[in-house]
């Protein structure tokens, strides 16, 4: 129940980060105003002993997200992969939040895949590891396959955390509802609907047979993609609180030291994990959405292990489409037709200066190119980003928040391998190749053909629609309207990073 009782939650939130040290350090973090600072000291310090203790061996912050549940735990991961934005110190205590949490006990975890497969452990695998991996929702056991001997990862739910997010999230739509009545500005940013996608795309984590048909399918889609591997999972060892699937050997993408040590190429390695991750969004329309350090492996060949397919997302081929062309005219700089783009799918205003909006875009791109990457702020770029939206009236597009997030999410993995790697010429050669095959004289003819499909399915019901319509149509032509279909992907590329900003500021509301 979304009710006022939700307040006594996100005090104790404050509390909680107060309690622990974690308000001093998130604040110096962000580099936060000192009327801010005094704010938060002034509304936290008396409510502090309400906060939960946490674990006193973690760092302050981590102490704090872990203590206060999954949801938090949740957005904890998403800042691990942005040292930019909260500094290396504060990301590398974070990335524990990937896959170092405190695991739940072996007897429940057996308990847990014996309910679900109808068979006791020691039937179904001849050897069955403590927990190797334990995140938010869920945690892995490496084991050995009885009937034919072959290696496995073992992912089994948390116990209590479907009563957990349903908790959190409820706060997290209390404090949504409060925003937007405190301030009617942000109501464009649509902070109920962001919280509910966000509630929608993790609860869908909390059935692994869903993330076993993810995995199924992007293996599929990427088989013959060349430096990636899929593990792929094995159905009948599968349920709704377990997933088996093929082990993922490798050094883990959060360990820079092991992968250097490797002698991987870590430029190589860098700009590989963008162009994969462009790749499935442009070609497939279907992407690994929360591709952060703990979900991806390098194998001994060099090759990018991606696993976890929990988070999916999912974007249809008119916006694939307006999203390569808004990449490209950011790669080239033609601020213009990024503008041009942007109007005519809908997503700015009509009554907006265009030639404005070109110039605002311009100055969000520029301090990019020619730039050492590792000066560029992207704190001070997201909050400039968060005024030119508000200046040209773009709402949030929650359908497409995932894409958003995760090109965020991707280039702090990339960043954090490679600091000096230029996201736009890693993404040149993808987004070139795409629109070549898909906004070409080709591809047009392509398109010719598959609508003449769509209208030879439906040319036997035409006469008949056309008699019962037509008479209508005529008697009232005023009502006629004609609309073309908009579909939209939010801001674009540049823009899109203003959703995550979002999500900063209703964590940050409510921690």
């Amino acid at each position: 129940m979304r009710g006022p009782h939700n307040i006594w939650r996100l005090i104790r939130t404050g509390a909680t980060f107060e309690r622990t040290g974690a308000m001093a350090v998130a604040l110096d973090a962000v580099d936060a105003p000192a009327r801010v600072r005094a704010a938060a000291r002034i509304l936290g310090w008396p409510f502090a002993w309400l906060g939960y203790h946490g674990d006193p061996d973690l760092p302050p912050v981590t102490r704090a997200i872990t203590a206060l549940g999954p949801a938090y735990i949740k957005f904890g991961q998403i800042l691990s992969t942005r040292p930019d934005v909260v500094g290396p110190e504060l990301a590398q205590q974070l990335s524990m939040l990937q896959d170092r949490l405190p695991p739940f006990s072996q007897a429940d975890a057996r308990r847990i895949v014996a309910e679900d497969l109808g068979q006791p452990v020691e039937a179904l695998f001849s050897e069955f590891s403590e927990p190797v991996a334990a995140a938010s929702i869920a945690q892995v056991h490496r084991a050995r396959r009885a009937d034919n001997g072959r290696e496995v990862a073992v992912k089994v739910l948390r116990p209590s955390v479907q009563s957990g997010f349903r908790r959190d999230i409820d706060a997290f739509h209390f404090a949504a509802g409060m925003i937007e009545r405190i301030s009617p500005a942000t109501r464009r940013l649509r902070p109920r609907d962001v919280v509910s996608h966000f509630e929608s795309v993790v609860t869908g984590e909390l059935d692994l047979r869903r993330e076993a048909a993810n995995a199924s399918e992007f293996a599929e889609n990427t088989q013959n993609d060349e430096g990636m591997r899929v593990p792929r999972p094995h159905w009948h060892l599968s349920a709704r609180r377990v997933l088996t699937a093929d082990w993922a050997e490798g050094v883990a993408m959060g360990d820079v030291g092991a992968l250097q040590a490797a002698g991987h190429d870590m430029p190589g390695l860098a700009a590989r994990v963008l162009q994969l991750f462009l790749q499935h969004a442009l070609r497939d329309g279907f992407f690994h959405a929360d591709m952060h350090q703990g979900n991806l492996k390098v194998a001994a060949d060099g090759d990018v292990v991606i696993y976890d397919f929990g988070i999916m997302g999912e974007i249809d081929e008119y916006t694939r489409r307006v999203y390569a062309e808004i990449l490209m005219g950011f790669i080239r700089r033609d601020y213009m037709r990024v503008a041009r783009v942007h109007f005519e799918a809908g997503y700015v205003p009509r009554d907006r200066d265009m030639a404005e909006f070109a110039r605002a875009l311009r100055a969000v791109g520029e301090p990019i190119f020619g730039a050492d990457a590792s000066r560029i702020s992207m704190a001070n770029l997201l909050a400039y980003l968060f005024e030119v939206t508000e200046r040209f009236g773009m709402a949030t597009r929650t359908e497409l928040i995932l894409l958003q997030r995760t090109m965020v999410v991707v280039e702090g993995v990339a960043r954090s391998i490679d600091p000096q790697i230029n996201m736009w010429e890693v993404a040149r050669p993808v987004v070139e190749s795409y629109i070549r095959d898909n906004l070409g004289p080709k591809a047009a003819v392509r398109d010719l053909g598959r609508s003449a499909q769509v209208l030879a399915r439906f040319a036997p019901l035409l006469p008949e629609f056309l008699e019962r319509r037509m008479p209508e149509l005529l008697r009232e032509p005023e009502q006629v309207v004609v609309t073309p279909r908009r579909r939209s992907f939010g801001a674009g590329v540049a823009l899109g990073a203003g959703v995550a900003l979002l999500s900063a500021l209703i964590g940050a509301w409510l921690g």
